[in-house]
Order: structure tokens, then sequence, then C-alpha cells
């Protein structure tokens, strides 16, 4: 059989299709256009409630998202202020995204353009997904799939984290006012503590931007988790096929505990108990080459250095 690294299951991908068949994804295209336009309004209101609260050296308010929905339909400027925060995010779901998407295309692995999910909740996303529409046949395939959208995405966030750090201030005890309190994950700490080496967590006013990185950095924790059809799940699979079930239930348990600190992981480790189960079969027995082993200890840390026990306090 040759190499895993170079080989692609042999079926018909997108461009050998006839027209006809090739056709729906671009006849749903209005659809992803939508969804992102959407997207990009719910977060830049939210963004805009950042923005304020930053500038007038305030802690966050959410009744400000609300404030600033009707001036959206107004088409207020002061909206503009948001961008700060929603093109950074969008970017980084986007990079996410487009890492799975031309993953898949490697391996001739059919696969939708991406789906944004609008949201007038804390952020003013649910985030993103790919449809996968045909089946994955190598373990190196999946595990290449699974690791490169949350690779993607953290490499882009990186920069956004560190610029937006740096265009933050320090007041003493914003953090732990307001409405929300928000987690600080390990890297966001780390780059806390060389711009501000003697500030806390506690006194620092993220700016805009830095603030879509602290969301990426969410979105890639809950994205690695080694559950089911989690990008993590994936990965898992790709390493231990045969065990991936109990091990999936096994870290869903795990969640449970940090429900004693956030709530809403016992209701994350329930769902996913009972669906993180599920993963298509891949009857493939060659194991992953030594790359891909390193690239899956460095999965690890990136979900090591992006994870909060408690994301938001309220």
């Amino acid at each position: 059989m040759p190499e895993h690294s170079n080989w692609a299951p042999p079926f018909a991908f997108e461009d050998d299709q006839p027209k006809e068949e090739s056709s729906p994804w671009a006849k749903r295209l209005w659809l992803h256009v939508l969804l992102l336009l959407l997207t990009l309004a719910t977060t830049t209101v939210f963004g805009s409630a950042v923005a304020e609260s930053f500038y007038g050296n305030r802690p966050f308010s959410f009744e400000l998202t609300w404030q600033y929905y009707p001036r959206l339909l107004r088409g207020d400027p002061a909206l503009l202020s948001g961008l700060a925060f929603s093109l950074p995010l969008l970017a980084i779901l986007l990079a996410h995204e487009f890492g799975h998407y031309f993953a898949c295309r490697r391996w001739r692995v059919d696969a939708s353009l991406p789906y944004f999910m609008p949201s007038p909740t804390l952020i003013g996303t649910l985030g993103a997904f790919i449809r996968i529409r045909s089946p994955i046949y190598t373990r190196c395939s999946l595990f290449d799939i699974g690791f490169s959208g949350p690779i993607a995405g953290f490499l882009l966030l990186l920069p956004f984290l560190v610029i937006g750090v740096g265009l933050s201030h320090a007041i003493p005890g914003i953090a732990e006012r307001g409405d929300y309190i928000f987690g600080t994950p390990l890297i966001l700490r780390f780059v806390e503590w060389v711009w501000f080496p003697s500030a806390a967590t506690a006194d620092i006013a993220l700016h805009p931007v830095a603030r879509a990185a602290w969301a990426g950095l969410l979105a890639t924790a809950i994205n690695l988790l080694p559950i089911g059809q989690l990008d993590g799940g994936h990965i898992l699979f790709s390493f231990f096929p045969d065990i991936h079930k109990p091990l999936s239930r096994f870290f869903s348990v795990l969640l449970l505990p940090l429900g004693i600190f956030y709530l809403p992981w016992v209701l994350w480790a329930i769902v996913l108990f009972f669906l993180g189960g599920r993963h298509p079969m891949i009857y493939d027995r060659t194991p992953l080459n030594r790359g891909r082993v390193k690239l899956g200890f460095v999965a690890l840390i990136i979900f090591l250095v992006s994870f909060s026990v408690v994301p938001v306090r309220f």
C-alpha cells in the first residue's frame, strides 16, 4: 500500500464530478454568505459593547449589547468600533474551518464550505462548522482533518492575542467587576505577564482584539476536547480507534467535577457522554507516523494552554 501521507482514497473528487452533481454546493453559497453576514452583525454588536466598556474604562456590561441592536438597524456608525472584536474573531473561526476544509480537499473528502452560527447570546456566535459528506478512509487522513482546524485557528489568534493584550490597559480590579468575569487561559496569562509584569489578571482591561483572541481560545479548547466527533475526538480516534468509545465517555465523566466551578460543564458532560461514543468506523490498522504522533502532542499542549476551568462567571 502506498504511504498514507501521500495516498488518498480513489473516489471521485468534487472537480471530477459531472456538473449537475457538483453544483449543489454552489446553489447553497448564498446561505454560507448570509450566515457569515448575520454572524458579522451579531459579533459586531457584542464587540461594540466590549469597545464601549473598554474605552470608557468600565467593566463589561452585557446590557450594552441589547442597546446596540436597535442602533444596528439604524446603521449607527458607532458600531464600527465593534469591528475590532468581530473581524479578528471571524478571521480565527474562518481559519479554523478552512483548515478542515483544505485538509478534506487534500484527502479528497467531500466537505462543505463553513456554516456560521449567529447568536444574540454572549460573544455573538455559537461558532462555525463544515459538513463532511463522504467517508474518511485512513487514520492519517482523519488525524490531518481533525488537527488542521485547531492549529490553523490557533496560529492566527496568536498575533491577535499579543497585539490585543499590548493595546490593553491596567485598572485595579476591573476584570473582577461587571456582569461577566471572563476566565484566563494559561497562554493569555503568559502574554499578560509579558506586557504587564506587575499587574494581576483582575487588573487588566482587555482590548476588543484581545477579547476576540480569548473567544478563539475558548473555541479551540472546546473543539479539542478528546471526545466523540469533536476535533479532539477525531485525533483520539486516529491514535486509539479500538478504545475511542470508552475513552470518550471517560473524558466526558471527567467534566462533571468541573461543574463545581462552572455549572455548564455538567450539561456538556451529560450530552457528550451519550453522544461522545459515536464515531464513524475507519478500517485502517496502519499506525500514525512519527510526525503525526509529535503533532498529537502539539494538539495536547494547545488544548492545555487554551482551556479555562471557568470560562465565564456571572
